[in-house]
């Protein structure tokens, strides 16, 4: 049986589904996805095809690099799109979720550009850049 993961920004206009296994999740601590989520960035990266997006005139795209842009809810402002433009895949907002995702934090990146009011102290993997 597949397994079916689904999820939504917090005014529910956008509702998303993930079809298949969530695979592990990674933490971004970098300048730009703390400024866009107001923490870090904790996603998963998934195929495009796998990735169901109702309400998808909801989602608006803001261009944060030349290498990506970052979708969000234009009602709410929920951070819930990573799209990086020369990629296969597109990753998903684990904040989004519903339920029980069945997978688990793997690796902190970007940790040479965290806040300075926490320490990461979980036993995670972490990558400087």
């Amino acid at each position: 049986m597949t397994a079916i993961h689904r999820g939504s920004c917090l005014c529910g206009k956008v509702r998303f589904t993930v079809t298949g296994d969530l695979p592990e999740v990674t933490a971004c601590h970098c300048t730009i996805c703390r400024r866009h989520s107001g923490h870090f960035e904790a996603s998963v990266d998934l195929p495009r095809d796998r990735l169901a997006v109702e309400g998808a005139e909801h989602v608006t795209w803001y261009a944060s690099s030349a290498k990506a842009r970052r979708g969000f809810c234009a009602t709410c402002g929920s951070s819930l799109l990573f799209d990086p433009r020369d990629h296969d895949w597109i990753a998903v907002a684990m904040g989004a979720f519903d339920g029980p995702t069945g997978t688990r934090l793997a690796l902190h990146i970007f940790t040479a550009d965290k806040g300075d009011y926490y320490d990461i102290a979980d036993g995670v993997p972490q990558n400087l850049q």
